[in-house]
């Protein structure tokens, strides 16, 4: 990476147990708030497109 990540994390998140999220060189990062220093998943703008469009139609509803 060559750019600082400015990470994000929901409005709707009133704990330090967030997932955040931060675009960085046309990838995606998301890391877990709580374990900053633990490596970020990456994903490119395809994987997150579909990962995106997935949360929509309800695929990862528990």
């Amino acid at each position: 990476m060559t750019t600082e990540p400015a990470w994000r994390k929901s409005s709707r998140c009133g704990t330090s147990t967030c997932i955040e999220v931060a675009k960085v060189d046309g990838h995606y990062l998301i890391r877990d708030s709580k374990n900053p220093d633990v490596a970020p998943l990456q994903f490119n703008e395809a994987e997150w497109t579909a990962f995106c469009a997935g949360i929509t139609a309800g695929e990862f509803r528990f």
